[in-house]
């Protein structure tokens, strides 16, 4: 379970992230934070390429990864994802999929809405502006881990 000063440092570093993201095509801004197992927080941002199709797309969520993974880190705590919406937006397939990867089913991701203001969590009576906080297990049900792997098979043919 996360503290609330944890919750708070992951939310600011996501909006920090989020500030550096490269979307100038698509105008719609991700920033990511991974809080890592040790404490330390790892930013992500959106690098969105004018080629969006067939790659040319590195999400926050996998930017973040990668640099923690680069860097030797691999045990992880909680994510936290922003956009410019102002409501709560999932990662993509393919960074629930890398996620996955790297993280425990029951590891809280915090959908964080464009217009969260860290004074008034709940937000206004409309609901924007209200944190997600789901279990990745919910974000990507009957997925495909490492563990996977290990699995017995049937006889070869």
């Amino acid at each position: 379970m996360l503290s609330s000063e944890q919750r708070s440092q992951l939310i600011s570093a996501a909006f920090e992230a989020r500030e550096k993201s490269y979307s100038p095509y698509s105008k719609f801004r991700v920033g990511a934070s991974l809080l890592a197992a040790t404490g330390q927080i790892i930013k992500g941002q959106m690098l969105r390429m004018l080629a969006m199709v067939g790659g040319g797309t590195i999400c926050a969520e996998r930017t973040a990864l990668v640099k923690a993974v680069s860097d030797g880190i691999k045990d992880f705590v909680a994510l936290a994802v922003i956009t410019d919406v102002n409501s709560a937006v999932s990662p993509c397939g393919i960074c629930r999929q890398f996620i996955r990867e790297f993280c425990s089913l029951k590891m809280p991701v915090l959908l964080v809405p464009g217009d969260y203001k860290e004074k008034s969590p709940n937000g206004p009576e409309d609901g924007s502006g209200k944190v997600v906080e789901i279990e990745f297990e919910k974000l990507l049900p009957l997925s495909f881990g490492p563990g996977d792997l290990e699995l017995p098979r049937g006889p070869p043919e």
